[in-house]
């Protein structure tokens, strides 16, 4: 080789190592047919599809973006409409999304109606761990169960799993049929191995459709994910490193209240850098105009076929806004876990975090606004716990908190020392909360009342629930008696914490 020409080689590789590149990852997840804008931690005007294809517009017009969605675009039963349109959005994110989870919801009208969601887009569902009878992965691109995805000269490794829960959440009739789940974790371990012993990608992201807790767990257990951008849990939750690993972890609430912006930096094909945030979707951000068009058309005529679902059930003096919902004490979980604790005649209630999904605004609350902020429908379940066994299960709540699985919670308020409860107190009398509070004495027996999913489903607490004596489903309907209240004028204010 001359001398010129290593001269002109040795420049070459110098300029390929000092490149450096910028990859934007936008996304979306747990939107649940919330075409429409509304009122998100007590702030009007939030979200809505045609602000969302906006936004996700204008950062594809910017170049090297991906446009990823963590899945659970539909819920049956509420809104409305999802029953009535179901997947007519879908649609209208092609050539802007480029792959999609799997999420439970997506699968709430069964196997067929999902098939007929997927033949109307062009952007590939990714769920590695749905298998066919042959173990074969049931979601595929290629041959694979990832996909890889060269943008500005870098290659990134995507894939989705679907969290352990996925079982209890999806009815097996509304599965596709001969498939079922397998172990997300290993079906991760052996993707990551591929993508970056095979595939040689430069980056892995993992996009759906799991906890947080799982997500964190797997992050621990799986090296080799760069980014996971957070679903399911409907959490809030800005850019950070996941303590233990080197994989960045984002959620973007719900509803499209927000998006997830990540900004992939490399040097040399290197990952260098992880940046960005949620970008909240709120009333100063434009909407696509052509969208919003059809989104106000097609709720004009839901309102004309289905005008019981926007009649008023009552009136409320205040907002019940849901901020804080999943990591304090929100207004909306306040007053309904004192409506449910009065009466179950309980000393104590508790609603796990993602019961609520929403608030009531003050002043006319319609059907549809009630079940947009309460969705699932569960009855009381009643059973009486030791003092002992009460401090246990608040340790579970502080242990959640962040999460889906923290507890709104009336009748009971404590302090928080170094992450658990200390200094606990109990109403002295359920019927007259006027009474007080009284210190929590171990030995004493306390009845507790909360939602039969939180006491049979919930992963944590029905282990405990079920030491509890005499537990028991009664016939009080969770949203009856929520309805009633806002029949009756609205809410007492819950007894002090």
């Amino acid at each position: 080789m001359t001398r010129a020409l290593l001269l002109v080689v040795s420049v070459a590789v110098l300029t390929a190592c000092q490149t450096t590149r910028t990859v934007t990852l936008v996304g979306m997840s747990d939107y649940h047919s919330h075409a429409v804008p509304f009122t998100s931690e007590g702030e009007a005007g939030r979200g809505g599809v045609a602000r969302a294809l906006a936004y996700i517009k204008e950062a594809k017009g910017r170049g090297d973006t991906l446009v990823l969605s963590g899945g659970d675009t539909l819920n049956k039963g509420v809104p409305t409409w999802s029953d009535e349109y179901q997947c007519v959005e879908w649609p209208w994110f092609n050539g802007w999304v480029d792959a999609m989870a799997l999420g439970n919801h997506d699968l709430d009208y069964g196997a067929e109606a999902f098939e007929r969601c997927r033949a109307a887009i062009t952007y590939p569902v990714l769920s590695a761990n749905l298998v066919k009878e042959d173990g074969t992965p049931y979601f595929q691109e290629e041959g694979r169960a990832w996909l890889v995805r060269e943008v500005g000269g870098v290659r990134l490794g995507l894939f989705a799993v679907a969290g352990p829960d996925m079982e209890k959440l999806v009815k097996p009739e509304h599965l596709p049929a001969g498939t079922r789940w397998t172990d997300g974790r290993e079906a991760a371990r052996r993707i990551v191995t591929e993508l970056r012993e095979r595939e040689r990608v430069d980056a892995v992201v993992l996009i759906g459709h799991q906890s947080r807790e799982d997500d964190e767990a797997l992050a621990r257990e799986v090296p080799g994910i760069d980014v996971i951008l957070g679903t399911h849990s409907h959490y809030r939750g800005e850019l950070r490193l996941i303590p233990g690993t080197r994989t960045y972890y984002v959620s973007p609430y719900q509803y499209l209240a927000y998006l997830s912006e990540v900004r992939l930096h490399f040097k040399g094909g290197k990952l260098e850098q992880v940046t960005g945030g949620l970008v909240k979707l709120d009333a100063s951000r434009p909407e696509d105009p052509e969208v919003a068009a059809k989104v106000a058309e097609l709720q004009r005529r839901l309102k004309e076929k289905r005008p019981e679902r926007f009649e008023v059930l009552g009136r409320l003096p205040r907002a019940l806004p849901d901020e804080g919902v999943s990591t304090g004490e929100a207004p909306i979980g306040r007053w309904a876990t004192e409506v449910l604790r009065h009466a179950s005649g309980a000393h104590a209630f508790f609603a796990t975090s993602s019961s609520f999904r929403g608030g009531l605004p003050a002043g006319e609350v319609t059907v549809e606004d009630f079940h947009a902020a309460i969705p699932y429908r569960n009855v009381v379940v009643l059973a009486e716990m030791t003092g002992a066994q009460l401090l246990e299960w608040l340790a579970l709540v502080e242990s959640r908190r962040g999460a889906d699985g923290f507890s709104q919670f009336s009748g009971v308020r404590y302090t928080v020392k170094d992450g658990k409860p200390a200094e606990v107190e109990l109403l002295k009398d359920p019927a007259h909360p006027e009474a007080g509070y009284t210190r929590l004495e171990p030995e004493a027996t306390y009845r507790v009342g909360t939602m039969d999913f939180q006491a049979y489903k919930a992963q944590g607490y029905r282990e405990l629930f079920a030491k509890a004596s005499n537990p028991r489903r009664t016939e009080l309907d969770i949203h009856t008696l929520l309805i009633e209240a806002l029949k009756a004028g609205g809410a007492e204010p819950a007894p002090g914490r």
